[in-house]
């Protein structure tokens, strides 16, 4: 029976993705010494959020999310960034793999308000696998195994991968996401002062 163990070792942004996406590599490792066929990997990625410092800066861009930092001991917790899958192919002993993982720049989402707080540093993750293993017994039968719910490893990803990655595909640009009736609103209030784009529109009513 397969004997897995999971690392994740780096992560880089892909430049020619049609959305933005972080490439993580891993080192995947069978200690029983079994041919692996594949493994159809299924990966929970968290953001261990009380495992970092944060600047003073970063806390008062936190609020949004965690409320004031007096009470972060009680609301300061880990954030869900996505479940994402990814297919390791024929192996015995070890091999490479990568895990993509999409990014948004909703901010409507907590974990792009997250990532934009953060100044520099790294962000600790932990990342939670599960899936399915296919191998081969000493009789060359294929075998199917469940992947431990115990499988984790924990990565700390440098925040300069997030930010770089967007500036590339959002040069000086944010997405904000609204209802529709305030978005019909906010366009009858553009053409009828014939404002010629959005961010003066904004700033005709900001303060």
């Amino acid at each position: 029976m397969p004997d897995l163990a999971f690392a994740v070792i780096g992560a880089e942004a892909v430049t020619d993705a049609a959305a933005p996406e972080i490439a993580f590599r891993m080192h995947v490792s069978d200690a029983s010494g079994e041919p692996i066929r594949s493994i159809s990997l299924r990966c929970q990625v968290r953001i261990e959020s009380p495992r970092r410092r944060y600047a003073e800066a970063e806390r008062a861009r936190l609020v949004d999310l965690f409320g004031e930092t007096s009470r972060w001991g009680q609301t300061l917790r880990d954030l869900l960034w996505t479940n994402a899958a990814a297919t390791v192919g024929p192996f015995e002993g070890e091999t490479a793999a990568v895990l993509p993982v999409a990014c948004t720049y909703d901010f409507n989402v907590a974990v792009t308000k997250y990532f934009d707080a953060i100044e520099d540093g790294e962000v600790p993750l932990l990342f939670l696998f599960s899936g399915t293993v296919f191998y081969a017994n000493p009789e060359g039968v294929l075998q199917i195994e469940q992947i431990p719910w115990s499988s984790e490893c924990s990565f700390r990803l440098p925040v300069r991968v997030w930010k770089d990655m967007m500036e590339r595909y959002y040069p000086n640009t944010a997405w904000l996401c609204v209802r529709k009736d305030v978005f019909d609103r906010l366009h009858e209030y553009k053409m009828r002062r014939g404002i010629p784009t959005w961010e003066q529109t904004l700033e005709s009513i900001l303060p």
